[in-house]
């Protein structure tokens, strides 16, 4: 299914304020990362797919044990499903999880020789990775710009205008568009941690904000921080 056109449309005053967004953001932090705890490319899908609906730190602590006995997809796929429960029962969701990590590994070793394909459709094609998945896969590996929209991606990106969009896709598809190109590859990594830790869900600190004032939407917070 074709991804959904951006009707995001930038007038010149907008551009300015949206490009001294992501200077901004790169000044304070040049190359952002994912805060999951990974060493390969079978490590960083494995804890990106755990981490649906989860904490990067609950996922970590469970992973930082996983890892030392699994850290391939023939040790996973040996561990099997009933060996994988106990170190990832602290996570969310963890039985529909150990079943589709124990099927992606099984995949991986007997169609893939052992190795995470890293092109787009062959990653979506795998149990457990969805399109968001790929996106963060493919950009954290700086193999292609994407931009998964999260609840936090989704939030901050309504905030401060950059898009209107309802969808997470309509949001990605409008962020694709709207975020300068030499940003691209880290919009998804500062915007997360930008609604992680500062423009949060109900109290935003926006006195804390470094880009307060290129915020549409400070008025509507202006009794937490003036």
């Amino acid at each position: 299914m074709a991804k959904p056109a951006s009707r995001r449309r930038v007038s010149p005053k907008e551009r300015v304020r949206i490009d001294e967004i992501f200077r901004r953001f790169e000044a304070y932090s040049e190359h952002p990362k994912t805060e999951l705890n990974y060493t390969s490319p079978f490590t960083l899908v494995s804890a990106v797919a755990l981490s649906a609906q989860a904490t990067d730190v609950s996922v970590n602590k469970a992973t930082e044990k996983l890892f030392a006995v699994a850290d391939t997809p023939r040790k996973m796929l040996a561990l099997g499903e009933a060996g994988l429960i106990p170190y990832i029962q602290t996570i969310g969701l963890y039985r529909g999880k150990a079943q589709r990590l124990i099927a992606m590994s099984r995949i991986l070793v007997e169609q893939h020789g052992g190795e995470v394909p890293l092109e787009r459709e062959k990653l979506e094609a795998l149990p457990g990775v969805g399109h968001k998945t790929a996106s963060v896969v493919l950009n954290e590996l700086d193999i292609e710009p994407a931009i998964a929209v999260d609840t936090h991606v989704f939030r901050v990106s309504h905030r401060l205008k950059l898009s209107a969009g309802k969808t997470p896709d309509q949001v990605e598809a409008d962020l694709m568009r709207v975020v300068p190109d030499p940003a691209k590859t880290r919009a998804h990594h500062w915007l997360i941690l930008h609604g992680r830790y500062v423009c949060v869900a109900r109290k935003p600190k926006c006195g804390d904000c470094l880009i307060a004032d290129l915020c549409p939407s400070r008025e509507l917070f202006m009794g937490g921080w003036m």
